[in-house]
């Protein structure tokens, strides 16, 4: 079994096939979207694939260690960048196959009008050690 992550994004990457945004999502189709979210977390609990899966505010702040004794230095919300990662899936399968099909089923998530999102996904397997050579 291998992990892959499936990213969301608010921003940044290509752009959704329905590109209504946020803010202007009728009560309902918000709704909507949240409710196929669940279901499909239920599904993947239920099929023993979920590991993990959270939403992300769009408030951040970047943090670095400054030394021994040293408060860490924060610089915020966010970098000068075209991307904004909002949530993720983490899901355990047996293919990358299964993978590319959770993904699809993510991406198909209902949006405005009822109509599927369509929103690329960052589809990503987490490593389970380190490369045997680097470089």
């Amino acid at each position: 079994m291998t992990k892959y992550l499936m990213l969301k994004h608010y921003r940044g990457g290509r752009p959704s096939a329905n590109t209504t945004p946020m803010d202007q999502l009728a009560p309902e189709d918000w709704a909507a979207h949240i409710q196929y979210m669940q279901d499909m977390e239920q599904r993947l609990i239920a099929s023993g694939e979920m590991v993990s899966a959270e939403g992300l505010s769009m408030d951040g702040a970047w943090v670095r260690f400054d030394g021994e004794g040293r408060p860490p230095i924060v610089d915020g919300p966010f970098a000068e960048t075209k991307d904004l990662i909002a949530g993720w899936m983490l899901v355990e399968v047996d293919s990358y196959d299964r993978a590319l099909e959770l993904a699809a089923e993510l991406s198909a998530a209902p949006w405005a009008g009822g109509e599927p999102l369509g929103e690329w996904l960052e589809l990503r397997e987490v490593m389970s050690a380190p490369p045997a050579e680097l470089g």
